[in-house]
């Protein structure tokens, strides 16, 4: 089944950067075009960090997921879920129980596309193309629902989604709604940029990484911590609570990285 396009899906443009491309780029991914590489290195050489930031997420999301596999969660709805690349989801999840099953969501073309070239000859495995601002029609996708049974418990991961979601659209009612589609027993699983920890000339050079995305029209919105435990309103964190993302469970020597002071992460039960 070929996905079908969201409601007013932006258009390919091969020669504006993008968010979820230079992501991939910095993950060292291929999936990307040259106006997304011209940009990622402006951003590399006003923020030399980046790299680590985009590497510190993708490490905790791998430490996330193999705990909640650890308290038997065997389905996940991942919620922006980007191009795929090394250590996807479904690839850390089946190591430990080949029939888990994982639906990906993803707004952004060429993320979708290439996930299900990729996904193709993968039966517990679908991605969705669609718009996570608008649940329903994540939610009510027929390959939402012919993956996922929703009375039992799901892994809903949002991991540095929200740091592309302005607050006119309500981050928290987003992950309220996502939740409350699930039965109890699930884990909610979130991660995104903050700059609280930062020291000023982290901080000076995060604001110029913001501008660059800025001139490109993509807005980023780093939020403070008691903004992103907010989020979690309606689950009970588990340990070690919502921590800087390389101290969450972390397994050997963290980053000396000032990229490791620009992120939190957390998960809760639910």
């Amino acid at each position: 089944m070929n996905p079908l396009p969201p409601t007013d899906v932006r258009q390919l443009d091969l020669e504006k950067p993008n968010a979820a491309r230079m992501y991939d780029y910095h993950l060292g991914g291929a999936h990307n075009f040259e106006a997304d590489r011209v940009l990622a290195a402006r951003v590399e050489q006003v923020a030399p960090w980046v790299r680590y930031v985009a590497r510190i997420n993708r490490s905790w999301l791998r430490r996330a997921v193999t705990y909640l596999m650890g308290q038997g969660i065997r389905q996940y709805l991942d919620l922006g879920s980007g191009i795929p690349t090394a250590g996807n989801v479904h690839e850390i999840v089946q190591r430990i129980d080949p029939a888990t099953r994982v639906v990906y969501v993803d707004y952004e073309s060429v993320a979708v596309h290439h996930s299900h070239e990729l996904l193709k000859d993968d039966p517990n495995t679908t991605v969705v193309w669609a718009d996570v601002r608008d649940p329903r029609s994540v939610l009510e996708h027929p390959e939402t629902t012919r993956m996922l049974d929703f009375t039992q418990p799901v892994g809903v991961l949002v991991a540095g989604l929200l740091l592309f979601i302005g607050d006119e659209y309500d981050p928290a009612g987003l992950v309220r709604a996502y939740r409350e589609a699930c039965t109890g027993g699930g884990y909610l699983a979130i991660s995104t940029m903050s700059r609280d920890e930062a020291d000023q000339e982290t901080a000076e050079q995060l604001a110029g990484l913001l501008h660059l995305y800025e001139s490109a029209d993509e807005q980023v919105y780093p939020r403070d911590r008691a903004t992103i435990e907010s989020w979690f309103a309606g689950t009970e964190l588990v340990e070690p609570g919502l921590v800087l993302l390389d101290a969450w469970r972390p397994e050997g020597k963290p980053s000396d990285s000032p990229a490791r002071l620009l992120g939190y992460g957390g998960v809760g039960r639910f």
